[in-house]
């Protein structure tokens, strides 16, 4: 079988996910066990992998996936504690306050907003709470799930501090064999990801300074009493500011510091100099934008996306309060990433499997404390003491995982 045909084969099972997931509507749970048999199938039959080998990397796999696990955990364990501090309901009016056009709105809590939750914490998580906050604040439940979804581009590729990237690419592909190749042409592997690292900076950074301005226009478009285009262009300005303050340092973080921090560092730059505008009215339209009355809403804009505040602590917290943990979020990651003393602290604790079942190259790690998931966990437990001066913020985060 020539090179073409193999490299098809080997793109089999992707499609096949794809047609089950997308064109039948499977559910993920039925879908990917067929994708795997598939991939396996091929593996022995079409590549000659021994049937070691396959077992080894299925295990390989698993350790990946408890790894990303860990990091999902984090993530949701911070946003619960947050929501029962009483954090997230500050956050929340926080964003009220700053404008009444709900353009404005958008690219605040979506794009900024959104799009540095995905830096810190990724894996579905900006869906948790931007989505929610948008609700709250008075979006029909379909606009803000519209709004979350297109964000789900520029930053995604270094959600979750670089996951995408880190996980993805860093263990997704053939390194032992990859690196030898690179190091054989007087290249090495670390430089070979930092350049993958550029490429998908400066070409996503392109994109996404026109995104803001699309979100605008889908929201006039298809949510506003007069199905206009050009009202969701009358915030051109504004909007392609806000791409341009998230891309830039955006492009230019994953261009020097690598894939751990673009969408982190962009968006939380991006939402300073957003919301700081925003206040000041710089570029912002004098005409204010807003949803129909919500009884003119069609019963296809509804749903039951909310975030349950209900149990939520009473007593409001300071704004500056209630971002800290955040804020704490940020520099404890690029610490984690720049410092060499406190990275080979964080790495002292490592469950390492090497040449699995004897397969040279097939190998795992998870470093628990280095991982995103062990700071957000350690994050949680000092916005509980900092925020409520008590454990049972957290004990209630334990036990009760929010439910967008």
């Amino acid at each position: 079988m020539n090179d073409t045909l193999l490299a098809l084969a080997a793109f089999a099972p992707i499609v096949v996910a794809a047609i089950l997931l997308v064109g039948l509507n499977w559910p993920a749970k039925k879908a990917m066990p067929v994708a795997f048999g598939l991939t396996v199938a091929i593996a022995i039959g079409l590549w000659d992998m021994s049937t070691n080998r396959v077992v080894a990397s299925v295990l390989q796999g698993l350790g990946i996936t408890v790894a990303v696990l860990w990091i999902v955990f984090g993530a949701i364990f911070l946003l619960n504690t947050l929501k029962h501090t009483g954090a997230i309901t500050t956050i929340r009016n926080g964003f009220t306050n700053i404008s009444p056009d709900r353009r404005v709105q958008a690219i605040i809590i979506a794009w900024c907003f959104g799009s540095f939750i995905e830096g810190a914490s990724g894996f579905g998580t900006p869906a948790a709470i931007a989505a929610p906050l948008l609700v709250a604040i008075g979006f029909p439940a379909m606009a803000a799930v519209l709004m979350g979804m297109m964000i789900q581009s520029t930053p995604v590729s270094f959600g979750a501090v670089g996951t995408p990237i880190i996980v993805g690419v860093n263990k997704g592909l053939d390194t032992h064999n990859i690196g030898e190749a690179l190091i054989a042409n007087g290249s090495n592997w670390d430089a070979y990801l930092q350049h993958i690292t550029s490429s998908v900076a400066i070409i996503h950074a392109t994109v996404g300074v026109l995104m803001p301005v699309l979100m605008a226009m889908m929201l006039t478009r298809f949510f506003g009493k007069n199905k206009s285009w050009t009202e969701g262009l009358d915030i051109f300005p504004f909007a392609l500011f806000a791409g341009i303050a998230f891309t830039v340092p955006y492009a230019l973080t994953g261009v020097f510091l690598g894939p751990e921090f673009p969408s982190l560092i962009g968006g939380l730059i991006g939402l300073a100099l957003v919301v700081t505008a925003a206040k000041k009215g710089f570029l912002v339209p004098k005409t204010k934008w807003d949803f129909p009355a919500e009884n003119e809403w069609p019963v296809e804009w509804l749903g039951s996306l909310k975030m349950d505040l209900s149990e939520a602590k009473d007593k409001p917290l300071s704004l500056v309060l209630a971002w800290a943990p955040y804020v704490l979020l940020a520099v404890i990651l690029v610490a984690s990433r720049v410092s060499a003393d406190f990275k080979a602290m964080l790495l002292g604790v490592n469950l390492s499997f090497a040449n699995i079942l004897g397969e040279e190259g097939v190998s795992t790690s998870i470093q628990p404390l280095y991982l995103p998931g062990g700071i957000l966990v350690f994050v949680a437990l000092i916005a509980t003491f900092a925020q409520a001066r008590s454990i049972k913020p957290m004990a209630k985060a334990w036990g009760n995982p929010p439910k967008p």
